[in-house]
C-alpha cells in the first residue's frame, strides 16, 4: 500500500465532516478533473498546461485522476453536461476535481463526490483550497492525504485528455440547430422558464473562471433582475403569446397546454458556441468572449432554431432583445 505523508501548508475551507468525506472518496476511486482557465491570466497558460502542472500533485495526494477536460466544454449546454455524466458513469468515476484559475492568477481547487447523475456535483460536498498561484495550490493539494492510506495504486503518470461525448461532432449529431426562424409562433405559445441566470445553467457553471467567487447575494440579485426584466423585454419585442413557466413540466404536458416552443439559452465562449451550432467562426470576433445565445426549441420535432442572424451578447438582456427582434424577420 502507498501512504501519503507531508506537511499541510495551505489553509482550506469546508465543513469538517463534509471535507473528510470528500477526501475519503478521493483516496478510493477514480477522478475526473475539470479545468476553467481565464485566458487573460498571467503568465499565459492553457488548460492543458495547467493539467500538466497539477497532475503530479493530485497523484502525490493519493488521487487517481484518469481524465482531464476543460470545464467550458462540459457546461456549454444541459444536453452536453448530461452526456458527460453518462460517460463518467460508464467509467465508474467516483470523484470530480475542479480547478479554476481566475484572471488575477489566483487558483482554487474543489474535490467533490460525483453525484452519479447529470448534475455531476452538488453544493456542500467539497474539500477546497486556494492559492495566489498554481505553485501554492500544488503545495496544498499534495498534502491532502497526510498520513492517510490511499486505495488508488495503479495511477497514470501523465494526464490524459480523452475525447468526450460533448465534442462538436457528437453534439451536432444529437442536436439539430437551424439558422432560421420557426414557423407558427403566432399560433402556439412560447414557454419561458423563470429560473434566473445561474439556476438555468446549473451549479457546475458557478465554477467558471468569470463566475467563481460571486456571493449568494450577488447571484440572487442577478436572478431577480432577470426575472423582473424578462416580462418587460417580451412586452417590448415579442408580439405573440408567452407562457411563463414557474415549475418544471414535461414536454408532453407543455404540448397539451399549446406550448410547442420553449425559449432556450446557451452560454460560453463565442467561438465555441458558433462552432457548436454549425456556424463558421469568423476571424473578426473575439472567440474567447463569454456570451449568451438564445434559441427556440420546437418540442414536437426536437428542432433548435437559432435565427438567421448571429445575435449573441455578453449581457443576457441585450442578447434576448436581439434574438426576439430577429426571429420576427
Amino acid at each position: 500500500m502507498r501512504y501519503i505523508t507531508g506537511v499541510f501548508l495551505m489553509f482550506f475551507s469546508a465543513v469538517p465532516g463534509i471535507a473528510q468525506d470528500a477526501v475519503d472518496t478521493f483516496l478510493n476511486g477514480k477522478a475526473v478533473v475539470l479545468i476553467s482557465a481565464a485566458p487573460a491570466a498571467r503568465p499565459i497558460m492553457s488548460w492543458e498546461a495547467i493539467a500538466e502542472e497539477i497532475h503530479p500533485a493530485l497523484v502525490e495526494a493519493g488521487g487517481d485522476p484518469v481524465a482531464y477536460y476543460e470545464l467550458e466544454d462540459i457546461i456549454i449546454s444541459e444536453g452536453t453536461q448530461a452526456s458527460y455524466a453518462t460517460a463518467f458513469l460508464q467509467r465508474m468515476i467516483k470523484n470530480i476535481v475542479i480547478l479554476t484559475r481566475k484572471e488575477n492568477g489566483e487558483s482554487s481547487i474543489y474535490i467533490m463526490p460525483f453525484t452519479q447523475d447529470k448534475k455531476i456535483i452538488a453544493p456542500g460536498s467539497a474539500w477546497t483550497s486556494s492559492g495566489k498561484n498554481l505553485a501554492e495550490l500544488k503545495e496544498s493539494v499534495g498534502s491532502i492525504g497526510v498520513n492517510r492510506r490511499t486505495q488508488n495504486l495503479l495511477v497514470l503518470e501523465v494526464p490524459e485528455y480523452p475525447q468526450g461525448p460533448g465534442t462538436v461532432e457528437a453534439a451536432q449529431a444529437a442536436e439539430v440547430f437551424l439558422a432560421r426562424n420557426p414557423l407558427n409562433l403566432d399560433v402556439f405559445q412560447l414557454g419561458v422558464r423563470l429560473a434566473g441566470a445561474a439556476g438555468d445553467a446549473g451549479y457546475l457553471t458557478t465554477f467558471r473562471y468569470d463566475l467563481l467567487g460571486k456571493t449568494t447575494e450577488q447571484i440572487l440579485a442577478e436572478q431577480e433582475s432577470e426575472r423582473q426584466g424578462l416580462e418587460g423585454i417580451f412586452k417590448a419585442h415579442y408580439p405573440y403569446n408567452v407562457a411563463y413557466l414557474t415549475t418544471p413540466k414535461a414536454d408532453a404536458e407543455l404540448i397539451k397546454e399549446r406550448v410547442q416552443f420553449v425559449l432556450m439559452r446557451m452560454e460560453g465562449r463565442e467561438g465555441d458556441l458558433m462552432q457548436r451550432m454549425g456556424l463558421e467562426v469568423p476571424d473578426t470576433i473575439d472567440k474567447d468572449r463569454i456570451v449568451i445565445k438564445y434559441y427556440i426549441k420546437f418540442l414536437v420535432r426536437n428542432e433548435l432554431y437559432i435565427g438567421p442572424i448571429w445575435d449573441a451578447d455578453p449581457h443576457w438582456d441585450v442578447a434576448l432583445a436581439n434574438f426576439l427582434q430577429n426571429i420576427q424577420q
